[in-house]
């Protein structure tokens, strides 16, 4: 996707030459319009060569320097149909952790199928309200971001609803090191493993744990969640990707099926999390 989304920045970075080149005032430079703009002129440049991604303020600069300010709508619309694939996390936490859970939460809502894979913390529709504090506190620690942790919380918690509601299946694989990672403390692991044991039986979870020792057909990567066969959504320190694309949801599907085959279910997924539970020091 990183591929994808350079591609279409790319594309915008040559309609931004066009536009500069067919100026109703006559073609104008590169360091002409920095000038103009009150810009490093390296930043026109990296901006037409796709290095750099464009603010809507910066779309709006470009289109009034070069003469042609309705052209604003147009490249405001090639810029959202890229951002909102990837979406960095810097803009995205900028007023907190809460509006990115509401997003969550109006995507999880629509949908009626959910397959999950995490490999280092437990999903979040499984998570106890004291485990995903501290998940979102390590976060904000992270990115220097607002700390609105009890917002944060009771949104991702509220999203949990889904659970109990009929006609929906959460498909949820984890791999072991997520349920030994101790990324709060022990006393709080210990419950969100109690937790996590009490889904299995769950009428709409089906879980699985992928031991430690278990042989993997495809190595274990960053998690990701696959909405209804339609939405694809994965993470990495920079940012959160929605990929819509048909062939790449299924990849995706493709990757958890083929990680599922490595896992164990039911009573043996649940003697394994009590396992690991007798392990902590609560």
């Amino acid at each position: 996707m990183s591929t994808d989304f350079q591609r279409a920045r790319e594309a915008l970075g040559i309609r931004l030459r066009e536009l500069r080149q067919t100026a109703p005032g006559g073609r104008l430079t590169g360091t002409r319009l920095a000038e103009q703009l009150g810009w490093p002129h390296s930043k026109v440049y990296k901006l037409e060569g796709g290095r750099q991604t464009a603010t809507s303020e910066d779309l709006r600069a470009w289109a009034e320097g070069v003469g042609q300010p309705d052209t604003l709508p147009e490249l405001t619309t090639r810029l959202r149909g890229f951002e909102s694939h990837i979406r960095s996390w810097r803009r995205q936490l900028a007023a907190g952790h809460r509006p990115v859970q509401d997003t969550w939460n109006v995507a999880v809502e629509q949908a009626r199928v959910i397959h999950a894979w995490e490999e280092a913390v437990i999903p979040g529709m499984l998570q106890t309200a004291d485990y995903a504090r501290h998940i979102f506190l390590r976060y904000a620690e992270l990115q220097g971001t607002e700390r609105d942790t009890e917002d944060a919380v009771r949104a991702r918690i509220r999203r949990q609803d889904w659970l109990y509601r009929s006609g929906r299946r959460f498909h949820a694989l984890v791999w072991e090191a997520a349920l030994h990672a101790q990324v709060c403390p022990p006393s709080v692991l210990a419950g969100q493993l109690d937790r996590l044991a009490a889904t299995i039986g769950m009428d709409t979870v089906a879980l699985g744990v992928i031991p430690l020792a278990a042989p993997l057909r495809i190595p274990a990567a960053s998690g990701f969640w696959v909405l209804d066969e339609r939405l694809v959504i994965a993470e990495d320190w920079h940012s959160e990707s929605w990929l819509d694309d048909a062939d790449v949801v299924a990849t995706y599907l493709r990757v958890w099926r083929t990680l599922a085959r490595s896992a164990v279910v039911g009573a043996d997924a649940q003697e394994l999390i009590h396992r690991v539970r007798r392990t902590v020091r609560a």
